[in-house]
């Protein structure tokens, strides 16, 4: 497996100082993140949708920027909400351009999320979690049938452009957990799979080496980030509405990598095995989101993290 890098984890620094920092950690691969203004979750620090869908020197200018420093192009990351009911096109013009691009850069790998619908007239779609009260199933089975008739051209699209589309589990997204995942890809076809970033499932309460087992050939992409439950979540429960960069009040916090697991490293050798035992061997596509770390710090920590478990499990 390969060591790679979301370049929004750099977003402080212009795109030569992230891919020089990249090559310099021994970084071997890298995500880059679409959207911006143009739409999508992305603050796209290091690259514009629409210039290089229209300019081919600008993709090519793109390719030659990673290529000269050794490093390979892996992914682009269009997330998103394309059902949104006010925005949902905005963030599907993203998803469409990075499939587009993909092809277009001879990649195979797009990294999205599922979205999530609302119910006619609603201006935020709800997430469902519960089956109580009984009208939430009613509208679950209604954004189910919305995603699947969207989802089903999307993944045609991405097949004949020879990509996949991988969604990551993420809350307040239709697809959350492996069960979602799995209803979803046996609804549009293998071409969709999984983002597998065991982040988000750690503070929902998920296993994350046992959901990995659950998605034996189903992985198309890893996000290695990390999550800490803190001290607080024994009283007000993982459901976190605190602000991010109050560290200190949260139930749980995004951390860098080797820092999230009482075992350090150990989660992680165990983490490459179950992956390995499971079909992938792409990237370790690192997404830095600790509050408490400079950016390079937190990426170099991730690097010497994954670095150090790669090697354990090989000889274990």
């Amino acid at each position: 497996m390969q060591i790679g890098l979301l370049t929004d984890s750099l977003s402080e620094s212009t795109w030569a100082e992230a891919l020089d920092a990249a090559a310099d950690l021994g970084v071997e691969t890298v995500e880059i993140g679409l959207g911006g203004e143009h739409g999508g979750w992305s603050p796209a620090p290091h690259a514009d949708v629409q210039e290089l869908l229209r300019d081919a020197g600008a993709r090519a200018a793109l390719a030659r920027d990673i290529t000269s420093r050794g490093l390979r192009l892996e992914a682009f990351n269009a997330a998103g909400n394309p059902l949104h009911p006010r925005h949902g096109d905005r963030d599907a013009a993203v998803l469409r351009g990075a499939l587009q691009l993909a092809q277009d850069l001879e990649i195979d790998t797009v990294v999205t999320m599922s979205g999530l619908p609302g119910y006619p007239g609603d201006v935020v779609p709800p997430w469902i979690t519960t089956v109580w009260p009984p009208e939430n199933l009613e509208l679950l089975d209604y954004q189910w049938e919305r995603a699947v008739e969207w989802w089903g051209p999307i993944a045609e699209d991405a097949r004949a452009r020879g990509v996949r589309i991988a969604v990551e589990m993420h809350a307040n997204q239709l697809v959350y957990s492996v069960p979602g995942l799995l209803r979803l890809r046996a609804a549009v076809g293998d071409t969709v799979g999984a983002n597998f970033d065991p982040s988000h499932l750690i503070w929902m309460g998920a296993d994350p080496l046992a959901a990995i087992r659950a998605l034996e050939g189903a992985i198309h992409h890893v996000h290695a980030k990390d999550t800490r439950i803190e001290s607080p979540a024994a009283v007000s429960s993982r459901p976190e509405t605190i602000p991010n960069p109050r560290t200190g009040e949260r139930a749980w916090n995004y951390v860098a990598v080797g820092t999230g697991h009482p075992d350090g490293v150990d989660f992680w050798v165990r983490f490459v095995a179950a992956l390995r035992q499971a079909g992938y061997d792409g990237p370790l596509s690192i997404e830095n989101e600790d509050y408490t770390l400079g950016q390079r710090e937190s990426v170099a920590l991730a690097v010497e993290t994954l670095r150090a478990a790669r090697a354990l499990e090989e000889v274990r």
